[in-house]
């Protein structure tokens, strides 16, 4: 498990590297198609879904795919509301809270900005993933955390216990953040699409 370990973490800092290669040379025009390709597939996505659906995003830092254009876009929409994570205890699932753009913003753990305690919590139908890399199979490698993976997992038990719809799961990159496989770890969660400027990748189940 150690070698895994040591291996993801030089894929991560490799990656990493590329995606500030990316973003230096493409961020505007990623975002842009990143909106185009995420509005139309959000809407067919929840077309059949009981209203409102909950969107969390994130507040794009460092050199993530910067999704707040297509969340500004899916703003306003009786169908839909809008969250953003927030980290609150260690080792513990993030929090979602209720955000919307304009709205006043306070400095969260890492520097993030997060909606204001007083912002409602709501529980996410989808989620928008930053990630340092992904593959064909939904694969993501993060930043070493397990954030998004504790929350997958538990938003997933949450939506078995309701005997509801689990969460959809949509990795954000840019397309030259694929790689041709991530190793994975027994914790790991697997995307169920990723968004990049050329598209939607719908991993394939023989793939996993």
């Amino acid at each position: 498990m150690d070698e895994l370990r040591q291996q993801r973490e030089i894929l991560r800092q490799q990656a990493l590297q590329r995606r500030q290669e990316l973003a230096t040379h493409s961020a505007q025009d990623a975002a842009r198609a990143l909106k185009h390709h995420g509005l139309a597939f959000i809407t067919e996505m929840v077309r059949h879904q009981p209203a409102p659906v909950v969107i969390a995003g994130y507040w794009p830092v460092r050199d993530e795919v910067n999704v707040l254009p297509l969340l500004e876009a899916l703003h306003g929409r009786d169908d839909l509301k809008l969250a953003l994570p927030v980290v609150g205890e260690r080792n513990a699932p993030l929090l979602f809270r209720h955000w919307q753009p304009g709205m006043g913003l306070e400095k969260g753990v890492f520097g993030i900005p997060v909606p204001p305690p007083d912002a409602p919590v709501l529980t996410p139908s989808v989620l928008l993933v930053p990630l340092a890399a992904f593959d064909r199979a939904g694969h993501r490698l993060g930043y070493g955390g397990g954030y998004y993976d504790r929350t997958l997992a538990h938003l997933h038990q949450q939506a078995a216990a309701r005997a509801a719809p689990r969460p959809i799961a949509i990795g954000c990159a840019f397309a030259g953040q694929e790689l041709e496989h991530i190793p994975v770890l027994p914790t790991d969660m697997r995307l169920d699409a990723v968004l990049t400027e050329r598209g939607i990748i719908r991993p394939m189940a023989h793939e996993a």
